[in-house]
């Protein structure tokens, strides 16, 4: 599939949704889980969000519809500034987040971006020359492979749990 700017909004504005209705009002024993050391919980999937939403996507596009281009992209930390939200509850983060979210939207809508910006380029310190389009497509992609990392730590609680049924249930075991 291509990239279409509209379809990959309508996914951007579900994600901070669908992850409040998953993880809000749940206690920490779901939120707070991780696979192991040195691996994210549900929560801290969402302050990542955050973090990228402030410091990644946003910044990020602005380079590219510059006049001037192609301009190097500001880089960007992926570790989640864990200590930041240390004292909020994980609901108070996922408002955070759609907050931002809805911030983010609304910025993209102004850049009236198009064909030509779609096609704007500028330089990843990692990939060299990449275009909008690809950037914006990579944004929608993060968001769906964190919601499938929230749900696969989340199914793990329950690995063994779950006794013969784990045969049948791939997601426990990747």
């Amino acid at each position: 599939m291509d990239f279409d700017l509209a379809a990959g909004r309508e996914l951007l504005e579900r994600t901070p949704h669908a992850l409040r209705a998953l993880l809000g009002g749940l206690r920490p024993a779901w939120t707070d889980a991780t696979e192991g050391p040195d691996t994210w919980s549900p929560r801290m999937v969402v302050v990542h969000l955050i973090h990228a939403e402030r410091d990644n996507w946003l910044p990020r596009a602005r380079a590219f519809v510059e006049p001037g281009g192609p301009r190097p992209l500001p880089p960007f930390d992926q570790s989640a500034p864990e200590a930041e939200f240390a004292g909020l509850s994980t609901d108070a983060v996922l408002d955070e987040l759609v907050r931002l979210r809805g911030e983010s939207l609304a910025t993209l809508a102004e850049l009236r971006i198009g064909d030509a910006e779609l096609a704007a380029e500028a330089i990843h310190p990692r990939f060299g020359t990449v275009e909008l389009r690809q950037m914006l497509a990579a944004w929608v992609a993060h968001d769906l492979a964190h919601l499938a990392q929230v749900s696969r730590v989340m199914a793990k609680q329950y690995r063994d749990a779950v006794g013969p049924w784990r045969a049948f249930l791939a997601i426990l075991d990747r």
